[in-house]
């Protein structure tokens, strides 16, 4: 084990300097301990500032700041004994804890949350909010808080969760939808024993580490917590039910588009796979190259597609980056009973059909591997075989939902495709798929492809460029004059980027 003082995620957790920081977290792991190392080591340095701690009981308050003067003896950092004085705030008396430097700032806690937090923010001035989501009104307590950061000041946010109502875990919903550029720490009680909490505790206790105890003692915790072990040890906060996105935003983002539909008939599957191949050739000329044909050449496009072969939809939802980052979905392909072939056929052909092709995420689970390893080898690095783990979920889900909320997401209008979008329900605070069909035979199958070209939107890719050659002028000299007018011109690579 570690001689480190510090675990793994409560050193991630101070190393990271940005502005602001937020971390939702299982109880009990020592991440108020490990800011108090933190905020000691700031304030008692003359580059640093005053640090300000709010929490929302008298006990956690008197925690951190004898957790600060233990740091503090430790460092050997010249500072004075806790300070103890009693606040007056309008109607309330609001008992503070103070903590002095000999580098002039100071460390000063308060049991509630004071109204003059908006008179702080001085140059480098800190701000840690604990246990936020319990916090009196911490919708207003967060609007005072960010204006330190103005002039430099920086804040940090730590909580378990309170229900998936409350502003904070609101706020950590918009920071995965991109609203905020706050950095975002997650840790859940497997993560922290994963980084060594418990041998950390039995180091303490006295008392000798194995696996099978480790085993043991987690799931006595998990048994104390009942029936709220997702919320205070998991960061899964209480769901409020219900579909993940309403008809009406759902609605409000939709428009007339083709939805082209394709159902492999038993007639067509017997077929000897040549002759399907020459089938879906012509369907393709017919059917798919004109829709691709009216597509913005300038524009970058998206490709996702939600796998299946016979029992689900398989669905290629192709997806247009707009000049304003507005997404559309200008058309969709619905795939049912299909052979692997020409489904690959298919993707191939609208894949390359696309305009500034920059971004391809594939469902790649189970017999979705062999779409993905083809999506692959067609084109590289772009392709993202993704496995939807709820971690994944997690991630890309309140960023699509975001798209809504903000009516950035343009999607062919149509009856199956809205069903396919509230079928997302919030499984232990995550949004996701149910088991089992949702609709006849469909699974959020259209929806899920949304998700994934909006995934593969927002891929970063290294910028590429073409240049225009005429054909004669190969193996020519740079000397050679050629008039354009006379040669066949023809791309020698991909769009510009």
């Amino acid at each position: 084990m570690s001689d480190a003082i510090l675990l793994g995620y409560q050193q991630r957790w101070v190393s990271d300097q940005s502005t602001v920081k937020i971390i939702e977290k299982s109880r009990r792991i020592g991440l108020s301990y490990a800011e108090a190392a933190d905020d000691v080591l700031y304030a008692a340095s003359e580059a640093g500032a005053n640090v300000y701690y709010i929490s929302y009981n008298k006990e956690m308050t008197q925690g951190f700041i004898q957790d600060c003067a233990g740091w503090a003896k430790a460092y050997n950092a010249a500072a004075s004994q806790i300070e103890e004085s009693v606040f007056e705030d309008e109607d309330k008396s609001i008992l503070t804890y103070t903590i002095r430097f000999d580098s002039g700032h100071s460390i000063q806690a308060f049991t509630s949350n004071p109204r003059n937090l908006r008179s702080k923010g001085r140059p480098g001035e800190r701000l840690v909010i604990d246990e936020a989501a319990f916090v009196d009104d911490i919708a207003e307590l967060l609007k005072a808080a960010m204006a330190m950061t103005i002039w430099g000041g920086q804040i940090r946010i730590i909580s378990t969760h309170n229900g998936d109502d409350n502003p904070f875990a609101e706020l950590i919903n918009d920071i995965r939808a991109g609203r905020y550029d706050y950095s975002l720490h997650r840790v859940d009680l497997d993560d922290a024993l994963s980084d060594g909490l418990y041998r950390r505790i039995c180091r303490v206790t006295g008392r000798d580490w194995s696996r099978s105890d480790e085993a043991e003692w987690r799931q006595q915790l998990i048994n104390r917590y009942r029936p709220n072990e997702d919320e205070e040890l998991f960061c899964v906060p209480r769901a409020g039910g219900g579909s993940y996105l309403s008809r009406s935003a759902i609605e409000a983002c939709m428009k007339s588009a083709t939805i082209l539909r394709y159902d492999g008939t038993p007639e067509f599957n017997a077929l000897p796979e040549p002759e399907r191949a020459t089938i879906i050739s012509d369907w393709i000329r017919d059917k798919l190259t004109p829709l691709l044909k009216q597509l913005n050449p300038r524009r970058r496009h998206a490709l996702g597609q939600d796998f299946a072969r016979s029992g689900d939809l398989s669905v290629i939802a192709p997806m247009e980056i707009g000049d304003t980052l507005h997404r559309t979905v200008p058309f969709l392909i619905e795939m049912h009973n299909v052979p692997f072939k020409q489904q690959e056929q298919i993707l191939l052909a609208t894949g390359n059909g696309l305009p500034r092709l920059s971004g391809v995420a594939i469902d790649s689970r189970g017999n979705g591997a062999y779409i993905g390893e083809a999506a692959r080898d067609e084109w590289g690095s772009i392709v993202d075989q993704v496995q939807a783990t709820e971690n994944w979920y997690r991630e890309e889900m309140p960023r699509y939902k975001a798209l809504f909320e903000d009516q950035t997401i343009t999607l062919p209008l149509d009856d199956d495709l809205v069903e396919d979008h509230r079928a997302f329900q919030l499984v232990r605070g995550v949004a996701r798929l149910p088991e089992g069909k949702t609709s006849g035979v469909r699974h959020g199958d259209g929806a899920m492809a949304c998700v994934l070209a909006h995934a593969a939107s927002r891929q970063e890719n290294a910028p590429m460029d073409y240049i225009r050659v005429p054909r004669a002028s190969r193996g020519m000299t740079a000397s050679i004059d050629i008039d354009a007018d006379d040669y066949d011109f023809e791309d020698s690579g991909g769009g510009a980027w």
